[in-house]
């Protein structure tokens, strides 16, 4: 017979091996949670980037309204703000001045420790939206895509660390895997395209970078471009294509596009780089270095004076002037591709946030416009305007796989595609023979730089 004490143990063992198969039974695996926590990190970083499309909107739209109704208020407004914009940016938020790719390929570049994730802070990141914002209700020349980049990178980092201290998930990926997942999702929910997310992650953001593409970063990237797309449709970000897919000399007019937006593309990255100072007579260049908020009201007065000559044309992305283009209809002035050019290159050089990705494309499409009026009757003019978009982002990134897939997604153009990679490809060897070292790397050098020495002090 067994004792009373023996049953009482018989029970509570019986009893504790019940609720371990029961914990187990209903126990959440690890990969499930590891997966539902990419997802939700994805998620969010298209419900940022959502956000700031539509607040991009609001200020492309009223920037039209009262530049309009107030043309000579322009002369006034946009430099007094854009020196503004430039004062706060330099002294509250550095690190999201221009257009934020180049801080997370620094980022990635930075070595494990206390500085990595100093370009990609939340809170200080959050800046670029409402900075952005502010610029194109201006009317300086920039876009968001790339501030999407590095706001979907810290967006990513930030839901990395929080779930690494709650022991959730993401032990097992790095930082840079995780800012990669993030800036790619950044930059495919921004243009609606997924597949250029990826591209773009593979392409621009692992040149130089050793990164493990494992499945979970590329579903990241990939997540964040779908469910963009599962909230605002499947559409493209302009008008679908609807030129000729062939004409006469087509491979002639592919290389022609190619060596015009190479040279064009390959100038626009190395004034980037250069920077006002860099350019300018050795006699000022220490005036121009230390007065940066005069610097940018005179930029302002550039900016006001494109603005006039082009009827507003030039402030924001240009992204009505493209789905002009790509309608076949006519773009006055004439010379509106190399007038952005030049609004955003004074955009740029003023330090304020912004990114370049749309007004290349609108300054691509200006330049494919006036090449058309050249063009024979048996060339598409929208077909030129379509080639030397992704020729000249082609150019001006010297990444040509991303220029041709971005644009082919955001116009429906998927039979060009080899079309438009000829010419880009063409387009990145002559850029490289104006500036060798890629602009966003070579900007992200020195952001990099800035943080090193920041550190040693």
């Amino acid at each position: 017979m067994l004792s009373t004490f023996s049953i009482r143990t018989l029970k509570i063992r019986l009893v504790q091996l019940m609720h371990k198969k029961l914990r187990h039974t209903y126990q959440i695996p690890q990969k499930t949670i590891a997966l539902s926590c990419l997802l939700i990190g994805a998620a969010l970083v298209s419900l940022f980037s959502l956000g700031f499309a539509k607040l991009a909107d609001l200020g492309l739209y009223w920037n039209a309204r009262w530049t309009a109704q107030y043309p000579v208020a322009v002369w006034f407004i946009l430099p007094t703000g854009l020196a503004i914009l430039a004062w706060f940016t330099a002294k509250y938020t550095p690190y999201v001045a221009g257009s934020g790719i180049p801080q997370v390929i620094a980022s990635l570049a930075l070595a494990p420790g206390a500085n990595k994730n100093r370009l990609l802070r939340f809170g200080q990141t959050l800046w670029k939206i409402p900075l952005t914002f502010l610029a194109m209700l201006l009317g300086a020349s920039v876009g968001r895509e790339g501030p999407s980049v590095q706001v979907g990178a810290a967006v990513m980092l930030a839901w990395g660390n929080f779930c690494r201290r709650h022991n959730f998930a993401f032990r097992e990926l790095s930082a840079n895997e995780l800012m990669a997942a993030g800036a790619g999702g950044g930059l495919a929910a921004a243009f609606n395209a997924p597949l250029a997310g990826v591209i773009f992650a593979i392409e621009e953001l692992g040149r130089g970078v050793l990164l493990r593409w494992e499945r979970r970063v590329l579903l990241g990237v990939l997540a964040s471009g779908f469910l963009l797309v599962a909230l605002e449709g499947n559409n493209s970000y302009f008008p679908q294509y609807q030129g000729a897919y062939e004409g006469s000399h087509l491979f002639l007019w592919v290389i022609l596009c190619g060596l015009i937006c190479g040279v064009c593309g390959g100038i626009f990255a190395r004034l980037l780089a250069k920077g006002a100072a860099g350019i300018s007579p050795p006699k000022i260049r220490a005036l121009i270095r230390r007065h940066p908020i005069h610097t940018a009201f005179i930029l302002g007065l550039i900016l006001a004076a494109l603005g006039t000559y082009s009827h507003g044309q030039t402030y924001g992305t240009g992204y009505a002037e493209v789905a002009k283009a790509l309608n076949g209809e006519a773009l006055e002035p004439n010379t509106l591709g190399i007038t952005k050019l030049f609004a955003t290159v004074a955009s740029y050089w003023s330090g304020i946030a912004g990114g370049i990705f749309t007004p290349s494309l609108t300054v691509g499409a200006g330049i494919g416009a006036q090449l058309a009026v050249f063009a024979a009757e048996g060339v598409d003019p929208r077909m030129l305007v379509l080639l030397c978009m992704a020729a000249f982002l082609a150019g001006a990134t010297q990444s040509p796989l991303t220029a041709a897939v971005i644009v082919m997604e955001m116009t429906g153009s998927q039979p060009f595609l080899i079309w438009s990679l000829i010419s880009c490809i063409v387009a990145t060897f002559v850029s490289r023979q104006f500036n060798p070292k890629p602009f966003y790397h070579l900007a992200a050098a020195r952001f990099r730089q800035r943080v090193q020495e920041e550190n040693r002090q």
